[in-house]
């Protein structure tokens, strides 16, 4: 549950650095989510998890980037909804760098948050795009 969470509060922050609304540093404090004074474990776990993600996909931004393009059939990257692209982004970081993470997970994941925040279309894109990449990683 903390995972879960804490991907939807780094596609929340890459999405709004993405727009250009405010500082790196000030959206990984996850302000909007500040309502009572208690901080509970899960929170807490889910907001370090969010910052890792965050901080890794940021910081690998232009070869995620490029591992996107080069799966989109027939479409221009400048054309993707910013919505997906986030998505995209916090989830091709941990197919890339966190091997750890089985990707099917990672994909799911994805497709979850895609369906909750995107278009009514957006799981599909996201899917492909992601189970490309996945098979060019030789995951399972």
């Amino acid at each position: 549950m903390a995972r879960r969470k804490g991907r939807i509060l780094a596609f929340q922050a890459l999405f709004s650095w993405d727009m250009g609304n405010g500082d790196v540093a000030s959206m990984m404090e996850f302000p909007w989510t500040r309502g009572s004074s208690s901080q509970t474990e899960v929170q807490n776990e889910s907001e370090a998890f969010a910052r890792l993600l965050v901080a890794g996909t940021i910081e690998h931004v232009a070869e995620i980037d490029e591992v996107i393009k080069r799966h989109l059939d027939s479409w221009d990257f400048k054309r993707i909804n910013r919505v997906d692209l986030a998505i995209l982004r916090i989830s091709v970081y941990p197919l890339l760098y966190q091997k750890d993470l089985h990707p099917s997970i990672v994909i799911n994941e994805a497709v979850d948050i895609s369906k909750e925040f995107g278009s009514d279309d957006s799981y599909k894109f996201v899917n492909a795009v992601l189970d490309n990449i996945k098979k060019e990683l030789g995951g399972a």
